[in-house]
């Protein structure tokens, strides 16, 4: 079956994107311990729900503007214990890979130097 990529950017791809990259993250041995241990092993539980629909407005809000987010996005990583570079470059590779399952090159691209961006500054901002 093959998907057809998105050249648009809209709350319905941007949530593709979300429930996409998610699953991948569980599975790594890098960056899945940080998410099991703050949100639980089942992407179905209700506060992976939770977290699913908040990174999407996350993502609408940075990529369209959107007003729906109004959380605080590095604040919770301050909590993380042990987080560092190689979790950031790791937590990257995995969105790369799912922004190239969901968008094509062009819009990819722009996903793709934005989280750079965002996780650059997350770890300035962490001293990491």
């Amino acid at each position: 079956m093959t998907i057809e990529l998105e050249n648009t950017i809209n709350d319905e791809n941007i949530e593709r994107l979300v429930r996409t990259f998610y699953p991948s993250v569980l599975e790594d041995k890098i960056v899945g311990p940080f998410f099991i241990e703050k949100l639980g092993s089942d992407i179905s539980s209700g506060k992976w729900e939770e977290h699913l629909v908040l990174l999407s407005q996350f993502w609408a809000f940075t990529i369209l503007g959107d007003e729906a987010y109004t959380g605080h996005p590095l604040a919770p990583h301050f909590e993380i214990e042990g987080i560092s570079r190689e979790a950031f470059k790791q937590w990257l590779s995995l969105f790369y890979d799912a922004v190239d399952k969901t968008y094509t090159e062009k819009i990819g691209e722009f996903f793709k130097t934005k989280s750079a961006d965002i996780a650059e500054n997350f770890m300035r901002k962490l001293e990491i």
